[in-house]
């Protein structure tokens, strides 16, 4: 009897630290002896995740061009390369942000059509705090359009398990009260805090994953407001080389570059949803500076930094923000040269691309099933 692998899908809008997340449980899951294969998604190539994800160690397998919805022939590709090159009995697959209805359109057809090869497990929706708040009407400041926000809604709808990420962010009475909204919002779902950077509340995610599904119908999503929604979000993805005539300051540059695109953007009144960015130095192999920042009036932080100066280096950027493209594009090559030239290193920019999401067309689209056994 052929034993089924695991397949879970770590979900959230985008900046609510999926890519953190998914790599604390590749780490819990090679800790207890399970082999671990993840799949990173986004609409187009060069991504920071999949750097970040290659610099711990794991097998990964990149799913570009479209979400996991549109792409799924791509997904089932891609899992068959990682059970040929790594054989996992667990996949972890982190669908693009700004993707909605996977009960529908990935989890069902997996079951469905390969429920021989995969236990499909609980859907994980992760959310950013500070942003959950200001979503749900619970705290002011800045947010999306409601066509933006529509997305947002239907990925927490769809859940079996909602996750408030970064808790240590906040304190306990704030996280009290996104904790309430969240269920009053959407009763049924398992509301759970975590921390995915600190480590903390991270058991009982653990433990939650391990059982079946629930039976939450998949939602019905209204396609239209669903290709507008992400119609509004610009997109841009670029690989840069970087030299200095002398040693610089990795993390600083990468500090003072998210400060810069931050001003820029912010001039425009145009919204952040996601900034991110890798720095790997060519003679440091293994080693990433990793940046992240979730919102136009809030501050960029580290994720991992770089331990010494270096001389050379290949950055990737992906920035998604509510707003056009090539806005996005001007105040990334503008915060460029004056990052560069303030750090005294020459960036030339090997790849860009600038876009909207195109309108999904999901591969499968399949009514309730019974997921697992």
């Amino acid at each position: 009897m052929t034993v089924r692998a695991d397949y879970l899908m770590i979900g959230g809008f985008l900046g609510a630290g999926k890519t953190t997340a998914m790599l604390r449980l590749a780490q819990h899951l090679t800790a207890t002896g399970r082999r671990v294969g993840l799949i990173t998604n986004d609409q187009s190539y060069g991504l920071v995740d999949t750097a970040l994800v290659r610099s711990h160690g794991f097998a990964v397998e990149e799913i570009t061009g479209g979400c996991f919805c549109c792409r799924f022939d791509s997904l089932i590709q891609a899992s068959k390369q990682l059970t040929r090159r790594a054989a996992p009995n667990v996949f972890l697959a982190e669908p693009v942000g700004s993707c909605t209805d996977l009960r529908a359109t990935v989890q069902y057809p997996l079951g469905r059509l390969h429920g021989d090869e995969y236990r499909v497990g609980p859907l994980t929706v992760l959310v950013d705090p500070i942003r959950a708040l200001r979503i749900l009407g619970l705290e002011a400041g800045n947010s999306f359009s409601p066509k933006v926000l529509y997305i947002y809604g239907k990925q927490l709808e769809e859940a079996d398990i909602i996750a408030i990420n970064k808790c240590d962010l906040l304190p306990d009475e704030r996280l009290g009260r996104l904790e309430e909204g969240l269920r009053d919002r959407y009763p049924g779902k398992r509301v759970l805090r975590v921390s995915a950077r600190e480590g903390t509340g991270l058991d009982g995610w653990f433990a939650a994953l391990v059982e079946e599904p629930g039976s939450i119908r998949a939602p019905e999503i209204d396609y239209d407001s669903y290709a507008e929604g992400e119609a509004m979000l610009g997109w841009l993805n670029c690989t840069i080389r970087v030299r200095g005539g002398e040693p610089f300051d990795g993390n600083q540059f990468l500090l003072e570059l998210a400060r810069r695109i931050r001003g820029r953007l912010a001039e425009e009144a145009i919204e952040i949803a996601h900034l991110k960015a890798t720095l790997t130095p060519d003679a440091d192999v293994g080693h990433v500076g990793a940046l992240s920042l979730v919102g136009t009036a809030r501050e960029a932080e580290l994720a991992h930094t770089l331990e010494r100066a270096m001389s050379a280096g290949e950055l990737v950027l992906n920035l998604r923000a509510e707003g056009p493209p090539e806005v996005l594009r001007d105040a990334v090559e503008v915060g460029l040269a004056a990052s560069a030239a303030a750090a005294g290193v020459k960036a030339q920019v090997m790849d860009l691309e600038h876009f909207r999401p195109a309108r999904p067309n999901p591969t499968h689209r399949m009514g309730d099933i019974t997921l697992g056994i």
